[in-house]
């Protein structure tokens, strides 16, 4: 996804909106922080982040496994970057700062996570993508894959915009 709707010419944030999200999502956040959580890419309605693997986030000491929370707050965290890229793209006729004060509402309402394959490894991606930009609800698909690709979790998130 490029843009929120078929017909708009592709979004293009700026630098200064692009380190803000950056800065709130990564820094201010600060779970995100003890996460480990990095942005990757962001486009609008479309994320991706990493995560690596440290001692703090085992969940199985025998298999050197993630914990099963670290991956669900993950999932939980990239449905919202998702969601702040899109509202960010709708509203490209206010300056980066006003876009990123819109972000104060932005709240999880529901979220579904689905654990398909153990989560070993050394680094993990993480991908965020909005189904469905409302005026008070979004919807969002999410994945957690390991490092070769493979598909290692999935979740499914709304969450609430105004």
């Amino acid at each position: 996804m490029t843009a929120i709707t078929a017909n708009a010419p592709p979004v293009v944030f700026e630098d200064e909106f692009i380190e803000g999200l950056r800065e709130l999502w990564e820094h201010k956040i600060v779970f995100n922080q003890t996460l480990g959580l990095r942005v990757v890419s962001l486009a609008p309605g479309l994320v991706t982040a990493r995560i690596d693997m440290r001692p703090e986030l085992v969940g199985h000491y025998s298999y050197n496994r993630i914990h099963g929370g670290v991956i669900s707050a993950g999932l939980d965290a990239m449905g919202g970057l998702a969601v702040m890229t899109a509202i960010g793209a709708r509203h490209m006729d206010e300056t980066p700062t006003q876009r990123l004060h819109r972000f104060m509402k932005l709240s999880t309402i529901d979220m579904r996570v689905d654990y398909l394959r153990p989560g070993i490894g050394e680094t993990f991606e993480l991908r965020g993508e909005v189904l469905r930009l409302g005026s008070r609800v979004a919807s969002t698909r999410m994945e957690f894959l390991g490092a070769d690709g493979k598909l290692l979790s999935s979740g499914a998130g709304a969450y609430i915009v105004s």
